[in-house]
């Protein structure tokens, strides 16, 4: 039988935020999540592929950044890790 071993970041076991943001162009929108972890790092996953990790950044601004170059708006509002 084979084991397989899954690893984990700070980002995913650490986060701080999660932001969601939208493709509102095409025809169906396309939604991605930021999440941010409580040291600065921050990881783009998309909810279409399994919430697989599609971006990494160093820090919110970059994942901004990044995010705004592909056209992508943020939903209005963060959701806090103490809130869920």
């Amino acid at each position: 039988m084979e084991t397989h071993i899954l690893q984990t970041d700070s980002v995913e076991n650490n986060w701080s935020f999660l932001e969601v943001w939208v493709d509102s162009t095409q025809s169906s929108p396309y939604v991605l999540l930021l999440l941010g972890a409580k040291n600065g790092n921050c990881r783009i996953l998309d909810p279409k592929e399994g919430y697989s990790s599609i971006k990494s950044c160093k820090n919110h601004n970059e994942a901004q950044l990044w995010l705004l170059e592909d056209e992508y708006e943020p939903i209005e509002g963060r959701f806090a890790s103490n809130e869920i």
